[in-house]
Order: structure tokens, then sequence, then C-alpha cells
């Protein structure tokens, strides 16, 4: 699994990143999780407020800080 976190590095996608983390050892699952800052790449996925939460390539969330409980819900999906 990949996930990738959209933002710039302000403190909600530096939150986001940390929950996330924490979701996938929770979830005790294996995963890769990805920053990503490039606005062109940002925007290639039709996000337009940060942070964003993108599991394996689908956008699940924008413009808000989940909770890692929140974010491991997307893993059954």
């Amino acid at each position: 699994m990949k996930i990738e976190i959209l933002g710039m590095g302000c403190p909600s996608c530096v939150k986001l990143e940390k929950n996330a983390g924490e979701a996938v050892k929770s979830a005790g699952i294996e995963a890769e999780i990805v920053k990503v800052s490039d606005m062109n790449k940002i925007m290639s996925y039709g996000v337009t407020r940060t942070p964003a939460l993108v599991v394996d390539g689908h956008v699940k969330s924008s413009g808000q800080v989940l909770k890692a409980d929140e974010i491991e819900k997307f893993f059954n999906q």
C-alpha cells in the first residue's frame, strides 16, 4: 500500500503524516508513506486544499487533518 501526504510542510501536513504512521502501525499493515510537496504533483490529483491524503492513488480527503482511526478505515476499501 502506498500512502501519500500532499502538502507544503505546514503543521497540519506534518500532523496528518504522523497520524497516517500511527494508523499503519495500529492496523499492522505494511505501507509506504510518502510526503509530496511538489505543487504540480499535488495539482495532478485535483487537490486544491491541503493537507490531502491519497491511498493507492485515490484521494481520500483534502483540507482536513484526519485522526489515525479515520485513516485506518480507508485501508479496507
